[in-house]
């Protein structure tokens, strides 16, 4: 079962960032997992831990840089076996935030989903867990398979199965 809330958040206050920047390390630890685990669809999350690099270019402008690390237990698609993961990941993101009036209708918009693109953010008020979560999600294999183990397709069966008209044609004759 899939739950919608994030299962983890850690929120730091961007306008306590000096010009040096800061690292901040982010590990989800018990129930966290359980729920982490819950959350992406797999067996287990063994462990889930990301050392966050923050760096302010402007009053506006953020840099948000993570190295991630994780490791899970899914089923394996063919044998149902557990299979064990290890995820990292390298997040670079410009977070950008947004100004307080919005655009008028009609002004063009660039989106986040774009690479070069900074991402937008509302408020200084920042959850580092989310672009992790998101990288997270998007690392898990989504077909498992434990080493060496790959789909076979059953057999053919060698004789063909009577068609259902040659059967009522038999029934037929003998009546």
């Amino acid at each position: 079962m899939k739950i919608d809330t994030p299962p983890l958040t850690h929120f730091f206050r961007l306008s306590d960032l000096t010009q040096a920047g800061s690292s901040v390390t982010v590990e989800a630890t018990g129930d966290e997992l359980a729920r982490l685990a819950q959350w992406v669809d797999v067996v287990a999350v063994k462990s889930f831990r990301a050392q966050v690099t923050l760096k302010r270019n402007s009053q506006s402008s953020f840099v948000y840089e993570a190295a991630l690390a994780a490791s899970i237990v899914q089923r394996c698609v063919v044998t149902l076996e557990p299979v064990r993961s290890r995820l990292s990941r390298q997040i670079v993101r410009e977070l950008l935030l947004e100004p307080k009036a919005a655009p008028a209708a009609g002004e063009l918009t660039l989106s986040a989903g774009d690479d070069d693109v900074p991402e937008t953010i509302r408020s200084l008020e920042y959850d580092l867990a989310a672009p992790l979560l998101e990288e997270f999600v998007l690392a898990i294999d989504p077909y498992p398979r434990k080493q060496g183990v790959a789909f076979r397709l059953p057999a053919e069966p060698e004789e063909k199965a009577e068609s259902p008209f040659a059967v009522l044609k038999s029934l037929k004759k003998q009546g």
